[in-house]
């Protein structure tokens, strides 16, 4: 074996400059390298600020958009975003008197036409009289022709004129007349007449509902604009914008509240489950898979009987109350498997040879470091909440009007998705946006809390 001669100088330490490996970044703790590993999660940081800002438009919209969710504007009925706002001054109604007007006859074999311009306040009708021949009167918003359908019957007349006065909208509408035989049947040669119906007000209607002033001077004709609806109005004239602030604030009560309450329950239940162990933590388990048993929906009808919620009111307390005795089970289960596996450190053991007590181990090391499951389960049972609370009132059983949330609004919506799709559209897109947001920011926590992705870097 060779040997080296070494000497003192071989054992000076080496100068700055020549240092072995400098430290690429300073030392973070737990809480800081998570938010520094989610703000470098473009989704999550993207869903952080959509909810962020979802939370802003239900909280400080109100105050921004001061309209009353409740309140009817007659005059702009199922409008959509973006509709005509404009209104024509137009004389008073007065009954018609189809024998003192003269009519230009029409080109049709029927002789069906306008006997004046379709406005808000009537469509007058007038036809040729054929001897005793009866007719029947269809109204429809569609083209017969494209939908084979000829609609909603009006009347069925021997005279040959009609009043139409209900619940007319700014639009077009397509009357059918139909000769009718001597029993009633319907017979060939119907004829469709499309009419283009204008929104008109009278002037007293305009100053009572402050269009104009009393001492104002406005003449016949004369076009004024209604309020403004930045999202349209629903079948009952109330504002959207205003409906979703206020209906959002009961949804993401439900779907906030109610998860971080369950979960509290969960957490306390499954870490006391798992730091007992042994026969206590079986009997406590088995209590859990009890309580998963049991069915949501009925126990939702029972509650609501139990707080006195009749038919047609909001049962927001029974649904709150439901969640929280029903859905802490898996959360549950989630930090009491934790438990188990953290009870098991070195860490544990010393705390608990230094003299530390059962309440300091748990409180001290336990639950800090079940934290980040905790976070994850929240994330990702609020959607779950929201969707329960949306379903509920889908099917009468939750929220009922005319209190506002996403999820009435989708149930009231449904009915008239055809002819005003804006009404389901909103809602349900918040609905899908909140879901969404959140199940992405449950996965960038995920990541950003989980031990075993750091040692991927």
């Amino acid at each position: 074996m060779s040997s080296t001669n070494l000497s003192p100088a071989d054992f000076q330490p080496l100068p700055p400059s020549e240092a072995v490996q400098q430290i690429s970044r300073p030392s973070l703790s737990y809480w800081a390298d998570a938010w520094r590993r989610l703000s470098e999660n473009p989704r999550a940081m993207a869903s952080l600020g959509l909810i962020t800002f979802l939370l802003a438009f239900v909280s400080i919209g109100p105050a921004l958009w001061q309209v009353d969710p409740s309140a009817q504007d007659l005059d702009q009925i199922g409008i959509g975003p973006g509709a005509d706002r404009t209104v024509t001054i137009a004389a008073p109604f007065v009954p018609w008197s189809p024998q003192q007007q003269s009519v230009t006859p029409a080109d049709n074999n029927l002789g069906l036409r306008l006997a004046m311009q379709a406005n808000t306040q009537a469509v007058r009708l007038a036809w040729t009289a054929t001897g005793s021949t009866r007719h029947r009167l269809y109204r429809n918003v569609f083209d017969p022709e494209t939908t084979g359908s000829l609609g909603l019957p009006l009347v069925d007349r021997d005279q040959p004129w009609f009043e139409d006065r209900l619940d007319l909208q700014p639009g077009t509408y397509y009357y059918t007349l139909v000769p009718l035989s001597a029993d009633g049947v319907e017979n060939d040669g119907a004829v469709t007449l499309p009419v283009d119906v204008i929104r008109v007000i009278s002037i007293a209607q305009a100053v009572d509902r402050g269009l104009i002033d009393a001492n104002d001077t406005v003449q016949l004709g004369q076009r004024l604009k209604l309020a403004w609806h930045p999202l349209g109005t629903d079948y009952l004239g109330r504002d959207m914008l205003a409906r979703l602030m206020y209906g959002g604030q009961v949804s993401l009560f439900i779907g906030i509240f109610a998860p971080l309450a369950f979960v509290l329950l969960g957490v306390i239940y499954g870490s006391v489950s798992g730091f007992l162990g042994g026969a206590t933590d079986q009997t406590m388990m088995r209590f859990a898979d009890f309580v998963v048993a049991l069915p949501f929906l009925l126990f939702m009808i029972l509650f609501k009987v139990i707080f006195g919620i009749g038919p047609g009111e909001s049962g927001i307390w029974p649904m709150l109350v439901a969640m929280i005795i029903l859905l802490w089970p898996a959360p549950a289960r989630l930090v009491r498997g934790q438990i188990l596996q953290i009870r098991e450190e070195g860490y544990v053991s010393a705390s608990r040879l230094l003299g530390g007590t059962t309440a300091y181990v748990v409180g001290r090391h336990m639950l800090p470091n079940t934290m980040g499951v905790i976070l994850v389960t929240i994330t990702f049972q609020v959607p779950s909440a929201i969707f329960t609370e949306a379903f509920l009132s889908f099917i009468g059983m939750g929220v009922a009007p005319p209190t506002p949330s996403w999820g009435a609004m989708c149930n009231e919506g449904i009915k008239s998705m055809l002819t005003r799709p804006h009404e389901l559209m909103f809602p349900a897109m918040l609905i899908s946006i909140t879901v969404l947001a959140f199940n992405l920011l449950g996965d960038g926590l995920r990541d950003a809390l989980d031990a075993r992705m750091r040692g991927a870097e």
